[in-house]
């Protein structure tokens, strides 16, 4: 797919006609939404990032005027930004400042798990609905004893690139760092870190081979033509009741059922069987420079509200120090909009009492198509705050 001349606009909506003129387009004409996610997330004074097919551009301006709607114009042209993202040629190995293909993050995962065996091993959880094995790294020292530990994944929605690139990022400065940063070296003797790399491995794959702007799974139902779930939607948490949709060709498709996608169900389970010693949680998305915690499917204040938002502001701090990058950090539904069914919101139901979700750069400049030069940046920063609640976890277990 092709995105010329398409456009990514910004709309201001301040009256309640503008939240309806947004919806009202939506129903008619193609539009992708960035941010909030779908038009039923549109609310006054929120700003509204969407993207806009070139055939439907004369009739969005002309509403936009007509309505008197503010709006600024975030993307020229989608194709020059897709084809800009990638800084200089593509290089046959893995990089750590590109964004690698499925087929290079695989054979990543195989060599990097046999290279540092003394810290690291891994494990098929499960694989795919096409078929492909959804592996977990584990990170730490060998221990006789079973040891508390961290869960983290990346990758949830197929084209936020820098979410696996930070997965990828974490696992080389754990094991590069190790027996010199005393911060890693302790973390890893006393604990252990489950990383998967890349959670939405089929959409994944999909946005690099066909469609740069897919975002669900590709999963298939007979007597549906509309293609895959929104598996931040899927989980059972308040399930499908709120900022999620229950029609199959929608971006924020809920699923059939709770845990209908495959690749939730397999991480779910995992969690559920190390239940007793996952302390944190930490979902890695893009973009809105945020950090969020539950709730997002009630307005209700967790019952550890408190402590999640004094860790979430120690952790932005710390993010901030070395280039400055503003986080906002709050709960998911108050903080952005409602949203059920996701996972973090579950982690915590489950018991995991620390359990977060980063929003990484940027603020939608770029959007989804952060350009390969911030990744060094984005990673050495979000590496901070995942460090600061990973230190503060380990000093609070319970």
């Amino acid at each position: 797919l092709f995105f010329t001349s398409e456009k990514v606009f910004r709309l201001k909506p301040v009256l309640d006609e503008h939240v309806t003129l947004i919806k009202e387009l939506a129903k008619d004409i193609e539009v992708d939404f960035w941010r909030p996610e779908s038009p039923e997330l549109v609310t006054i004074d929120i700003d509204v990032d969407i993207r806009v097919p070139a055939m439907y551009l004369d009739m969005v301006y002309t509403i936009l005027q007509q309505n008197d709607m503010e709006h600024v114009i975030l993307i020229d042209d989608l194709q020059t930004a897709v084809e800009a993202q990638a800084q200089g040629p593509t290089p046959r190995a893995h990089s750590y400042t590109k964004y690698n293909s499925w087929d290079k993050i695989q054979s990543w995962i195989s060599s990097i798990a046999s290279s540092n065996n003394g810290l690291i091993s891994k494990q098929v959880i499960g694989n795919t609905y096409e078929g492909r094995p959804m592996t977990v790294l584990k990170l730490g020292r060998r221990s006789s004893s079973t040891k508390p530990a961290i869960f983290m994944d990346c990758g949830i929605h197929a084209r936020e690139w820098i979410s696996p690139a930070f997965c990828q990022w974490f696992v080389k400065e754990a094991l590069s760092t190790y027996g010199q940063d005393s911060q890693m070296t302790s973390l890893l003797n006393e604990m252990d870190v489950f990383v998967l790399p890349v959670f939405n491995i089929d959409g994944y794959d999909y946005t690099h081979k066909s469609n740069r702007m897919w975002r669900k799974t590709r999963s298939r139902k007979s007597g549906s033509s509309c293609i895959g779930t929104d598996p931040n939607r899927n989980f059972n948490a308040g399930w499908c009741t709120t900022g999620a949709s229950s029609n199959p060709c929608s971006d924020t498709f809920c699923g059939y059922s709770p845990e209908s996608e495959i690749e939730v169900k397999n991480v779910a389970n995992f969690i559920r069987r190390n239940k007793s010693i996952i302390k944190a949680y930490i979902t890695v998305h893009s973009y809105s420079q945020l950090l969020l915690f539950p709730y997002s499917y009630t307005f209700e204040l967790a019952a550890t509200h408190s402590e999640l938002l004094k860790v979430a502001e120690g952790a932005s701090a710390a993010l901030r120090s070395l280039y400055g990058t503003r986080y906002t950090s709050g709960p998911g539904a108050a903080t952005i909009y409602p949203a059920a069914g996701g996972s973090d919101d579950w982690a915590y139901d489950l018991g995991v009492k620390y359990s977060y979700t980063f929003e990484l750069r940027d603020t939608g400049r770029y959007g989804f198509l952060l350009p390969e030069s911030q990744i060094k940046p984005t990673c050495e920063e979000t590496m901070l705050a995942v460090k600061y609640i990973a230190a503060y976890v380990q000093k609070n277990l319970y």
